[in-house]
């Protein structure tokens, strides 16, 4: 069973996305164990302080190595050098991209530590010394690292096996093989003069895959010609 530990100062930003859809019943089921660990439990002084003004001046708070190392370590303790099972994962802009094949390798192993940084960012001595993976959900900043720490945690625990209803369900999401997904249609077959396209409601179920297969080469090369070019 794969274990998600998500450190962040900020508990409550994280705590209640858990608790909804298909990551509660991945945990309900015993899929998934997720720790939400409050970083300030491991700080010490009368305040709890996590964070301190960057040496060399500058806008903005670091969240110092103290509170992080002592947690990570008394998360993971010696797993962090024994096994290459526990992933140290901190969500960072400048962190490597997550892809679909990314969330797929992660899906395969049994430890996840998240690191959600806040404020200007963490002491980079946290980076060097625990920190085995650093990844960017896109190209812009935002507050925090929680966001990012969920947004990781439900592209991870949809592939486990037993989370979805349908298990060919995510084999079949948009970037799995590098192309996005076709287009999707429900009932009615008529709505507003708009119709469904014929081949779907055929029954022919060779016809049908062969026409998602050509619209997801076309959607792609249409939307995202940069994976299409990858993907040739």
């Amino acid at each position: 069973m794969l274990r998600i530990d998500i450190i962040t100062a900020l508990p409550q930003l994280v705590d209640s996305p858990l608790r909804q859809s298909i990551i509660k019943r991945a945990v309900d089921a015993g899929l998934v164990e997720i720790n939400v660990v409050d970083l300030r439990e491991y700080a010490t002084g009368r305040h709890r302080q996590v964070d301190d003004y960057p040496y060399g001046g500058g806008a903005g708070m670091v969240l110092k190595p103290e509170p992080l190392f002592r947690c990570v370590e008394e998360l993971i303790g010696v797993e962090r050098d024994a096994s290459s099972a526990v992933e140290v994962i901190f969500l960072t802009p400048d962190g490597e991209p997550l892809s679909q094949s990314l969330a797929n390798e992660l899906s395969l192993k049994r430890r996840l530590v998240l690191i959600a940084g806040h404020y200007k960012g963490i002491d980079q001595r946290v980076r060097d010394g625990l920190v085995t993976r650093e990844v960017s959900i896109g190209d812009y900043v935002l507050s925090g690292g929680e966001l990012p720490a969920l947004v990781l945690t439900d592209a991870v625990i949809r592939l486990l096996p037993g989370v979805l209803g349908d298990a060919t369900s995510a084999l079949t999401d948009s970037f799995q093989d590098g192309l996005l997904d076709a287009p999707a249609y429900t009932r009615p077959a008529i709505f507003r003069g708009m119709a469904v396209p014929e081949v779907l409601l055929s029954g022919n179920h060779e016809e049908i895959e062969r026409w998602r297969d050509l619209q997801r080469i076309e959607k792609t090369k249409k939307r995202r010609p940069d994976l299409y070019r990858q993907g040739r």
